[in-house]
């Protein structure tokens, strides 16, 4: 039996991309046979997977689910290389496994949590797979969890809505409100939900580039001109403040304002996210 050193480990790991723990465990099984390791990890699909891990993944699919009565809601994404693979019925149907098994993970450990999984299938289907971002809401108090995916699985929502009273979230004007802002977010792409998650910094610098822009004004002036201008910026880049894009007249704010007076209570976003895609 050849010794199995770090170098024959390193050796074997630059032949196949597998993992060192799988090339040292490959070594021990074949007596420190670099060319029977080769083969053995081969049969194991873990040398494909290696070589493939390199290539990059910039297709893929985001899936979502709701359960628990609206109480709790995942979003996940899985990248492939081709579109070709991302609209394959055995790729997809990998996406629907893993909703489910991010059901029981938290935020960003879905990766790990089926390494052993994502190997297999990057073995059987032939292209380099990522299981990329997991999310998990649990709605917080009375309100619902939502979710929304829009292009064939490019873009995806996941929306938290929060009211007064626990039979509002069965009423249709909550559903039909909260439809909507999925469909809105998943259009404008809202980089906050308000005014207050704006970076100090990011602020900061807006305000010094519309100062600019207005240079040589009165004093007073540029203060109105600039307050005007962060009021735009923020109408473009916070949810609440956006114009809905069904129906420019109304700001979110005023969205939830008017269906929360349909439906007799308050409605509020406590929060969102939104995936793309190559985004």
């Amino acid at each position: 039996m050849a010794e199995i050193t770090a170098a024959l480990v390193k050796e074997l790991r630059d032949a196949t991309n597998a993992g060192m723990m799988e090339c040292k465990r490959a070594l021990v099984e074949t007596g420190g046979d670099k060319d029977a390791a080769v083969k053995l990890l081969r049969e194991r699909g873990v040398a494909i997977a290696g070589k493939k891990a390199s290539r990059a993944a910039n297709e893929g699919l985001l899936a979502a689910s709701v359960w628990n009565g609206g109480k709790s809601g995942v979003i996940v994404e899985v990248n492939c290389e081709t579109d070709f693979v991302a609209r394959n019925d055995n790729f997809q149907g990998f996406v629907g496994e893993l909703v489910e098994k991010a059901k029981d993970v938290d935020n960003g450990e879905l990766a790990d949590a089926v390494k052993d999984e994502l190997t297999a299938k990057i073995a059987e289907i032939g292209e380099n797979l990522i299981v990329g971002r997991n999310v998990k809401y649990e709605a917080q108090g009375f309100g619902a969890v939502v979710s929304y995916i829009h292009l064939g699985g490019k873009v995806g929502v996941l929306l938290e809505i929060g009211c007064e009273k626990d039979e509002t979230p069965s009423s249709d004007g909550f559903k039909e409100v909260a439809k909507d802002i999925t469909l809105h977010i998943a259009a404008s792409n809202p980089a906050h939900l308000t005014r207050d998650e704006v970076p100090a910094n990011v602020v900061e610098e807006e305000r010094a580039i519309f100062a600019k822009q207005v240079e040589g004004k009165p004093a007073n002036i540029i203060d109105k001109i600039v307050d005007g201008k962060m009021n735009k910026y923020y109408s473009q880049v916070c949810l609440v403040d956006q114009e809905f894009v069904k129906d420019n007249a109304l700001t979110i704010t005023q969205l939830l304002e008017t269906k929360g007076k349909e439906v007799g209570d308050t409605l509020t976003i406590r929060r969102f996210t939104r995936f793309q895609i190559g985004g």
